[in-house]
This record gives structure tokens, sequence and C-alpha cells, in this order.
């Protein structure tokens, strides 16, 4: 362990004991309370006491947020409207473009665990459209505030507690780490608590930057299939024509109902459910994954 290690270990635990009092205040005297207690508990567990204070000491609940909390819009889209919206026209050109060029560092990770470039590709844009849109909100204040106003309180205070720990551990700083109201973050969208199962380091920097460094971004999309049991040589699945029975083990997927397309799938899919339990979701990983690599 180097000295600067050891000399910032000894400035965090001298900060510790430091009274909670001294920071600055939000305005809201039960909010601040809250945040003292939060900092206390993220202190204990394992967040180092600088990064607690500096995250925790001056933020304002974002009243944005719990307006998107409290408002989702029910959605009832077919999935011929879903596809279009995930994997339209634009979007399989722009995603063959942009595989092409960046095929041999994609490749560089997913070869080795038997992942289809144009797999990882297709989250990535799925995701974050590629990178252009990563969410616009700070991940603390956000997650303080579901936490605070007690929306699904247990979920979010293991993301805020996994927030302050990714920057503890100095893969972002607080000002850089931004993502949706909920919390996912960066061009996969990872949640903290994904981040800091799966988050990977592509550059061998030290750091987890799935914000702005695409050697991280990809090597955490093969990361996370590898580890749900992608297996190497095995397709996704594919539509049957109809008529057609499926391979002996594989599960039928029927998205429109009984009437409308049907797709084997394989464990492969059960793979892309791992990271989101929607068979829309997973269809449009693979169709899109399909049409990447047409």
């Amino acid at each position: 362990m180097s000295n600067f290690r050891l000399g910032r270990r000894a400035l965090c635990g001298a900060l510790a004991t430091l009274p909670l009092a001294a920071q600055a205040q939000s305005g809201d005297p039960k909010f601040d309370a809250w945040l003292r207690t939060l900092q206390a508990e993220a202190v204990r567990s394992g967040v180092d006491a600088e990064t607690a204070r500096r995250a925790l000491s001056s933020i304002q609940q974002i009243p944005r947020v719990l307006e998107l909390a409290h408002n989702q819009p029910e959605f009832s889209l077919t999935f011929e409207q879903y596809l279009e919206i995930v994997a339209p026209q634009k979007r399989v050109d722009r995603g063959r473009k942009l595989l092409a060029e960046n095929r041999a560092l994609i490749d560089r990770f997913a070869v080795p665990a038997g992942i289809p470039a144009a797999t990882v590709a297709a989250l990535w844009g799925i995701e974050s459209d590629f990178g252009a849109q990563l969410g616009d909100f700070e991940v603390i204040p956000a997650l303080a505030t579901l936490v605070y106003n007690n929306f699904r309180a247990s979920f979010f205070k293991g993301q805020l507690i996994a927030a302050l720990k990714i920057v503890s551990q100095g893969h972002i700083s607080l000002q850089a780490m931004k993502g949706s109201w909920a919390g996912a973050m960066g061009q996969c969208q990872f949640i903290p608590t994904t981040f800091l199962a799966y988050a990977a380091d592509g550059d061998g920097d030290g750091r987890y930057d799935i914000w702005t460094n695409k050697a991280d971004v990809f090597a955490s999309i093969a990361n996370l299939l590898r580890a749900s049991g992608w297996q190497p040589g095995l397709e996704w699945g594919a539509e049957l024509p109809a008529g057609a029975a499926a391979p002996r083990g594989q599960r039928i997927v029927r998205p429109s109902g009984a009437a409308g397309p049907a797709y084997r799938t394989t464990a492969n899919f059960r793979a892309i459910l791992r990271w989101n339990q929607s068979d829309f979701f997973a269809l449009g990983v693979g169709i899109l994954s399909d049409r990447l690599a047409a």
C-alpha cells in the first residue's frame, strides 16, 4: 500500500471524528438531521468519511425526481410499437456505423467471452442510444430524495450507499456522477449496485468509467452478460416460421399473442433477461443485434 493511500486513510479517520453539525445546512432541519444519520451509516458501510461528508453535507432535495417517481406513465405498447422505439431503422443505420468504428475495441472484451459484438452494440444502443442519452440528474441527491421521501426506500437506500462507495473508490467525481432520476448511470445504464458487482476496467487505469470511457463501457457490458450465463456459440433465438416447432428445451415467446409472431429462445435469451426482466427488452436486444450484424 502506498504512503499516499495510508495518508488518505489517516485523513479520513480524522475527518470521521469532526462534529457532523459543522456541515452546511439544506434549510430543512428534518432533512439535515436525516442526512447526518445517513452520513454516519455510510461511513459504517465502508464509505470514507471525507466522501460521505462532501456528498451529503449540503445537498438539496430534487422535486422533479419525486414528480417522475410518482407519475410514471403507464405505457400499453404493442410489441411492434416497442420494437419501433428501440430498433428503428435510424438506430440500425447509426449502430452499424458505430459498430464498424468500434469493432476492434468491442471485440477485445466480447470475443474472450464468446459474445457477438453486435449484441454488445445492441445493449449500448438500447440503454443510452450509443452514449447520447445518459441522464442529467445528479445521482446522489436524486437517490437521497427518493429515500428520504420513502419511495421504495429500502431499495433506493441500497443504491444510495452503493453510489457513495463508487465515489469513495475514485471511479467518478460527485459532480460528474449523472444518471436517470432512479440512479441508472452511464452508457450502459447500470444502477449503483450493478456497477459495484459488474463494472469493469477496460483500459487498465484502475477506474470503472462507464460515463466517458468506451473501453470500460464495453468491458462492463460483456462482463455482465458473461456473469449472467452467456453461452459462447449459442444464438439468442430467432423468429419461427409459421407452423414450425421450436427445438426441444427452447422457450417460445409470443410477444403479440397467439396470432402474432413466435420466437424460439435459448439460454442466451435468459442471460439477457437477467439484465432486464422483460421479454420485450430481451427480444429488442436480440432483434437489434441481428439487424446490426446483417
